[in-house]
């Protein structure tokens, strides 16, 4: 691991909306190394109205169960098929009887809890919303024109390919250069005295990096050099002395679609997302009688915006 430290070079395009799940009781589960794949067989066709249990005579059918297997997703992730599937059943089977618990002893009346229903109805419409017209409508080119606009819109990048040699002392870096006057290999020299592990055995090579990737102190040393020459004078960072050599130059190179193309979609999601929003706002009498929290909504939701 090299001393220096890098940053990531790409930066996230989208804003990820998250759209909550039911919540159900927790169960125990044993993480089990999932089934091997390739080797199951093509599933037969399921009918979504099977019935494969019934709770006080009340039907849990197939397509319950798909329902339960996908928001207990996370929950289950681990296990085989069938374990999956047992344990959705399981919890189908906990929410049947404690809901029915709960109705015979009149929580469904508690105006609260009408509330909560209420809410989680509206949100749950809210995402399938989202999901259906927003989502599912976005096309390839959608995304790809949204790839095109940010790649163009960035500045082209200049960066370096440098090696270096890290010493703790101004003397054993005054030394080395010394040495590299005399035409001593710089590489060579390197895997002799570096105190950078990863260069050991590399002479000192640190590819090509761009700006913000490198300490400061090290990145302006770096780029004022020539193709081909080496600092004459150290370079002090907080790590200790560097002899740095510039062995090339070039433009940095965007990345390519399939890289960022999650990050494309999901910028192209929040753009609609947030239109449609603003078109059902249009259409809807909202009033906010607090004038103070007007004002803060409206820059919070202007500012979600942009």
């Amino acid at each position: 691991m090299t001393l220096l430290f890098r940053r990531a070079s790409l930066a996230s395009l989208g804003l990820a909306i998250g759209l909550s799940a039911l919540a159900v009781s927790p169960l125990a589960a044993q993480e089990t190394k999932p089934a091997d794949a390739a080797a199951a067989p093509a599933p037969a066709p399921v009918d979504p109205n099977a019935v494969i249990a019934t709770v006080d005579g009340k039907p849990i059918t197939e397509a319950d169960l798909t329902l339960a297997e996908g928001e207990l997703s996370r929950q289950f992730a681990q296990l085989p098929a069938e374990q999956r599937r047992a344990a959705a059943l399981s919890a189908a089977i906990e929410i049947k009887v404690l809901s029915a618990k709960a109705i015979a002893d009149g929580l469904d009346k508690d105006p609260e809890f009408q509330r909560r229903v209420a809410f989680l109805q509206q949100r749950a419409l809210h995402g399938e919303l989202v999901e259906k017209e927003v989502v599912g409508k976005i096309t390839e080119a959608e995304i790809r024109a949204r790839y095109d606009k940010e790649i163009a819109a960035q500045p082209p990048v200049n960066e370096v390919h440098a090696r270096h040699i890290l010493v703790k002392t101004k003397e054993e870096a005054d030394a080395i250069v010394k040495k590299l006057d005399a035409g001593e290999d710089f590489q060579k020299l390197a895997n002799e005295n570096t105190k950078d592990p990863s260069g050991k055995t590399n002479g000192g090579d640190l590819g090509f990096f761009g700006p913000g990737q490198m300490v400061p102190e090290f990145e302006k040393a770096a780029t004022a050099l020539e193709v081909g020459k080496y600092t004459k004078e150290p370079v002090q960072t907080q790590f200790g002395w560097h002899i740095i050599k510039l062995e090339d130059k070039r433009q940095q190179q965007p990345p390519a679609f399939d890289q960022v193309k999650d990050q494309a979609k999901s910028a192209v999601i929040r753009d609609k997302y947030f239109e449609a929003v603003k078109e059902a706002r249009k259409a809807a009498k909202v009033e906010i009688p607090d004038e103070n929290l007007r004002k803060t909504v409206d820059a919070a939701e202007g500012s979600a915006t942009k």
